[in-house]
């Protein structure tokens, strides 16, 4: 499979364990697989991949757009019969209720000829929040073989470790699978990769060795770095295309991105302009190096998560830890009023400037004031990680007892007023 090999790079390992598992077309596959590993580590783009190449018939679901049982089993039974139906039929929406109807329901759908005799497989992306849904139907997705006695493999997608997705009730063990994070050398090959025609491949080469140079200790998500890769690199050619450098001067192009680069990395995963718009200040002959402070990020509309992670970093910073109970506990009991103020307590926190906290607490109150439910996912501490990047959170130290981190918010309260409000 060389035409495989060369749409799926560093990944051969996973790609070879997948098709053993898959097996022949029509032999029985395991009836379910859980795949695992941090955001932009493959996992989507490898399943994709595999089973288009292959043929193998298949439906893709995303379980944030199916946030409700309905939407999902429909979702899954619509894409089935669309795929057993011929070119010019039209095929009439199925509707479904409860998990017992899509069983039955699955067993109609697949009955077609263009179904018969092979694997059907389907796939749930962000696996994870299966868990917030009724308790009988993760259990009842890795037992789908058995109930409905047909060849089909139901493979999950997620960012969190089997352990933590295991129901209480017991349930049927899949088959587990990790994708690890990619490492420098096969960022470097996977990027490398996409070279722009007009230039050579060792051209493209050095330039994203400069890039990972640069931004491979702050940054590992391959998405964000493509991203990257794109929007510097016409800065990157610019004496190449003046006629002002040879693509062998290496040392000329460095000096001439350097200040795009080291701007770049203070905004990683923020996003704060467009491409478009990041072009455009390119073009102008003020320096992109110098940062304006902490109030150019006010119009900035930071990522869900981090929002709330700034604001209960800035709770912790200037809230004593002791009134956590009263402010983020329904029922915290009945409260003893005192008479007397520690003489440093008549203070205004504001004044005294912020404390640090360990990061136990500041994840008590994230989980206190987040509506939805939050998973502890490598995702929600690469945020916290990014934060402190972008130097709206300082790591002070570690907790003596415990060995953890203690951070502090470095914003002011307009800085929180306007996020909050964003």
């Amino acid at each position: 499979m060389a035409h495989l090999e060369n749409l799926v790079l560093c990944r051969e390992s996973q790609v070879s364990t997948l098709q053993s598992v898959f097996g022949e077309r029509q032999h029985f596959s395991f009836p379910s697989i859980f795949i695992y590993g941090h955001t932009a580590s493959g996992k989507t783009y490898v399943t994709q991949t595999l089973l288009k190449t292959l043929e193998l018939p298949h439906v893709f679901v995303n379980c944030v757009e199916c946030f409700t049982l309905r939407l999902l089993l429909e979702q899954i039974l619509n894409k089935l019969n669309h795929l057993s139906s011929s070119e010019d039929a039209c095929p009439t929406h199925i509707t479904c209720e409860t998990f017992n109807d899509f069983v039955c329901l699955f067993k109609q759908v697949t009955k077609a000829e263009s179904l018969k005799d092979q694997t059907v497989y389907i796939v749930l992306d962000k696996a994870e929040y299966l868990r917030d849904m009724e308790a009988n139907l993760l259990p009842g997705f890795l037992r789908l073989q058995e109930l409905t006695d047909r060849n089909v493999t139901v493979i999950l997608l997620s960012e969190i470790v089997w352990e933590k997705f295991r129901p209480n009730t017991g349930c049927f063990e899949p088959f587990v699978l990790y994708f690890p994070d990619y490492s420098i050398g096969n960022l470097q090959k996977i990027l490398s990769h996409d070279h722009p025609p007009e230039y050579s491949a060792d051209f493209y080469a050095a330039y994203i060795n400069i890039l990972l140079g640069v931004f491979y200790t702050v940054c590992r998500d391959l998405k964000e770095l493509r991203h990257l890769a794109v929007l510097n690199f016409p800065k990157y050619c610019e004496p190449v295309v003046k006629g002002e450098a040879s693509e062998r001067d290496t040392r000329k192009l460095w000096r001439n991105v350097e200040p795009h680069l080291k701007k770049a990395m203070q905004t990683v995963y923020l996003r704060e302009i467009s491409s478009s718009q990041w072009e455009k200040i390119q073009k102008d002959d003020t320096d992109p190096g110098q940062l304006k402070g902490l109030s150019a990020y006010t119009h900035v509309e930071l990522p869900y998560y981090s929002k709330f992670i700034l604001i209960a970093a800035y709770l912790a910073s200037y809230n004593p830890a002791r009134t956590d109970k009263r402010f983020f506990l329904k029922h915290h009991g009945k409260i003893k009023k005192t008479n007397f103020l520690k003489k440093h307590e008549k203070t205004s926190n504001h004044l005294l400037g912020p404390k640090p906290f360990p990061l136990d607490r500041l994840l008590a109150i994230l989980y206190s004031i987040v509506d939805s439910r939050v998973a502890a996912t490598a995702n929600i501490f690469s945020q916290i990680t990014s934060l402190v990047t972008l130097q709206l959170l300082t790591l002070v130290g570690h907790d003596d007892q415990l060995d953890g981190p203690k951070y502090k918010c470095t914003v002011s309260l307009d800085f929180i007023r306007a996020i909050a409000s964003g």
